[in-house]
């Protein structure tokens, strides 16, 4: 397992000074420690996970946004079982998303399972781009992704500013 600390700091919980000095220093955030312990903890238990990925994690308002390799992404996504499990380890909503993807993959991933019709970007004066989302479907309270949520996260991860509009081909 690749982790943003020491395998040893994540299986016992505790940092080492090398670990430690790069939270001081921001290289790694506590977001960071804090899901390295977790996934660590979780391997123990569930042989799938021993061989994840984790870039980094940061942590908006209780919810989590795990950067993890693709395939890791993949399996967890196969498997509702592997991620209620995830899902109950978090104090909060996880959100997974594939390490150095461009912004329009970022945002297609946090929209997973919900089909995205087009993501479209403009700059306007000022230099300030402005970004929307076309979903596919119509919104309704049963709706599978919480788009506030989303629309938070996109704003503080990646510094867009985004609107999301509903499509309903019917």
């Amino acid at each position: 397992m690749l982790l943003p600390i020491c395998g040893f700091d994540a299986k016992n919980a505790v940092l080492c000074p090398k670990c430690e000095s790069k939270v001081e220093s921001g290289e790694i955030t506590k977001a960071d420690v804090d899901a390295s312990i977790i996934l660590a903890k979780t391997a123990k238990t569930n042989k799938m996970i021993e061989n994840f990925t984790l870039y980094s994690c940061k942590e908006f308002d209780g919810n989590f946004v795990l950067s993890l390799a693709k395939n890791d992404i993949m399996i967890i996504r196969q498997s509702r079982t592997l991620y209620r499990l995830l899902q109950e380890q978090f104090k909060g909503k996880i959100w997974l998303v594939e390490a150095d993807e461009n912004d329009n993959r970022f945002i297609e991933d946090l929209f997973f399972p919900t089909k995205i019709l087009s993501i479209n970007a403009v700059w306007a004066p000022g230099g300030v781009q402005k970004t929307k989302a076309v979903v596919s479907g119509k919104w309704t309270p049963k709706f599978p992704i919480d788009t506030e949520k989303v629309v938070q996260i996109v704003r503080n991860a990646r510094n867009l500013d985004i609107e999301i509009e509903f499509e309903d081909k019917r």
